[in-house]
């Protein structure tokens, strides 16, 4: 898999933000401090990314909102995934009462209109911390995820190795984890990338509508003070911009490793690729 170009550059943009918010509180800067003689200053030698209207330096905030927003990402996504596995995985697996009520809830959570519910439980809890946002987010974002996982396995259930298995004797448990899951991996590492990628933007989304916790620094908190603070209009893209472009950063890394992860898992597509450098040879050749 690491052959690909596509992972290499995913994997390596989400590796250095995964290290950046775990080692990031160790660097020697402060997002909350106020330099008094440089408010709203462009990125300069002191501050390479600017600083805000109350004077705190931008690259300090941006390192630091870093932890926030993956933190809330990574967990709603393990979060929704790990759900999405528990309900679709044994819905399609066995069949029959289970498959009917676990569908039943599957399409409960898949009809509900997921942003206003998630807008209004958030903004009923007290304390709507990253651990609080990624739990919401999580619990309300399964349900299309385990309706495609259902569909797999009601389809490898019937497979011959899976139906001999269980002629054989095999226990349910052996098969569903050593036969049905590790088909299923593309389809999960899909899954929890876009589960992560969705995260991340909707911490973003409640807190430019202010709904999380105001006290902590994350990217949506630094997208929301730079429009309270008119930056748009009054011309400090550097406050706005950084924040931004990282979201946008591990969306097209997540895209990238999700790309790389179907051309491993997909046969077709290793054919599909196989049979262009073979004609592209051929061409060179001739």
């Amino acid at each position: 898999m690491l052959k690909s170009w596509k992972v290499r550059f995913g994997l390596g943009v989400l590796a250095f933000f995964v290290l950046l918010a775990i080692f990031g509180p160790l660097l020697p800067l402060d997002p909350r401090a106020n330099d008094i003689s440089a408010i709203s200053q462009p990125p300069s030698a002191h501050h390479l990314f600017g600083t805000t209207q109350f004077g705190q330096d931008v690259l300090a905030q941006t390192i630091a909102g870093a932890r926030g927003s993956m933190l809330v990402g990574i967990l709603a996504a393990a979060i929704g995934t790990l759900i999405a596995i528990l309900v679709g995985v044994p819905a399609g697996y066995f069949g029959g009462a289970v498959d009917n009520g676990l569908n039943f809830l599957t399409n409960l959570f898949l009809v509900m209109p997921v942003l206003p519910l998630i807008l209004i439980v958030a903004g009923y809890v007290q304390g709507t911390g990253p651990f609080v946002i990624a739990l919401i987010i999580g619990l309300f974002g399964w349900s299309g995820g385990a309706r495609t996982l259902r569909a797999q396995s009601l389809s490898l259930s019937s497979r011959d190795f899976v139906l001999a298995m269980r002629m054989v004797g095999e226990p349910h448990r052996r098969l569903i984890f050593f036969e049905v899951l590790p088909h299923l991996t593309g389809w999960i590492s899909a899954m929890f990338l876009h589960g992560m990628i969705g995260g991340v933007m909707a911490e973003a989304g409640l807190a430019f509508l202010g709904i999380t916790d105001s006290g902590s620094i994350s990217w949506g908190t630094m997208i929301q003070a730079a429009q309270q603070q008119s930056a748009v209009l009054r011309g400090l893209w550097w406050w706005f911009v950084p924040p931004g472009l990282c979201i946008a950063l591990i969306g097209t890394a997540a895209t990238l490793v999700n790309f790389g992860v179907d051309e491993v898992s997909n046969p077709k597509l290793r054919q599909a690729r196989r049979s262009v450098l073979v004609r592209a040879r051929k061409v060179v050749e001739a």
